[in-house]
């Protein structure tokens, strides 16, 4: 049958937007209410986590945090770009569960990459005493991941195996 080209639903995109400008925007609203609450050494004890101001010129537990700033936003601005354009191809072919993990874990990085351009360094505030310092941005890097993780799971799990023929 002949006709006009099957357009694809830009609904998983449109989740994929919606997702990563929510987190992105909740993570850059949060960060100056913490630096401003926090600030003069301030520290907030909710039990199993305190709020404690602290900053971060490194990365992941503050690795690389004797390289030079330029070099940092630099390699961490285009792993966040090359995770951008990768969510934004797949969203059309990817389930919802995969599309939203991407997303966080785009607007996780977006917003680190966002918070090191305004002063070079990362604001961290959510500490356990146990595990390092980390903030809001963090947390929707690892859900996002933890996302993922658990999206190729059971994508796995409910794919069957086509059959070959000689």
């Amino acid at each position: 049958m002949t006709g006009t080209p099957v357009s694809r639903p830009r609904r998983p995109r449109r989740l994929l937007l919606v997702v990563a400008a929510g987190l992105l925007a909740v993570a850059l609203i949060i960060d100056p209410i913490a630096r401003h609450i926090l600030a003069g050494g301030r520290i907030l004890d909710l039990g199993v986590l305190e709020l404690r101001l602290t900053y971060n010129t490194g990365v992941a537990f503050s690795m690389g945090s004797q390289l030079p700033t330029p070099l940092l936003l630099a390699v961490t601005g285009l792993i966040t770009a090359g995770v951008g354009v990768y969510a934004w191809r797949s969203a059309p072919t990817s389930t919802w569960p995969t599309t939203a993990g991407l997303a966080a874990i785009f607007a996780g990085a977006a917003a680190n990459v966002i918070d090191r351009t305004l002063d070079g360094k990362v604001t961290d505030y959510f500490h356990t005493g146990w595990f390092a310092t980390f903030n809001l941005a963090d947390t929707f890097l690892t859900c996002g991941v933890a996302l993922l993780f658990i999206a190729m799971l059971t994508e796995a799990r409910t794919e069957t195996p086509k059959e070959t023929t000689p």
